[in-house]
């Protein structure tokens, strides 16, 4: 479930970038193919919503193991980072009527859990302006 509560605390304004923490279900949800199906079903549908808005895909893999950390509740099978020029984007895209009707079902037919971490830039090698 979106938190737009903190979501909201956060300077409208500024640039963010998403930590997206997916594990996925080995069958898809609405039982055509797997998790990871429906996940590229999903991004389909949900990267010309980021571009629309201005944003863009910086880093997208495979989660391979816990290198530091708990175990418990840390397995993760695929991890993407997503730039948006300002949090009020996300926040437009994630609440539309185009993203509830034609992303999310695919979203939520994909992944047993998904996590998104709103980030500020303390440091980075990637040239966003």
């Amino acid at each position: 479930m979106l938190n737009i509560d903190d979501l909201k605390r956060l300077d409208r304004d500024a640039p963010v970038v998403m930590l997206n923490l997916m594990r996925f279900h080995a069958r898809s949800g609405d039982g055509d193919g797997s998790g990871w199906d429906a996940y590229l079903r999903y991004s389909a549908v949900t990267v010309p919503m980021i571009k629309a808005r201005g944003g863009t895909l910086l880093w997208t893999g495979d989660a391979k193991a816990v290198a530091l950390g708990p175990h418990d509740g840390n397995k993760w099978d695929f991890v993407a980072l997503v730039y948006y020029p300002t949090v009020a984007a996300f926040l437009g895209m994630m609440t539309s009527e185009s993203y509830e009707h034609e992303a999310d079902p695919h979203r939520v037919n994909a992944c047993a859990e998904h996590v998104i971490i709103a980030m500020n830039e303390a440091y980075s090698k990637f040239k966003m302006r």
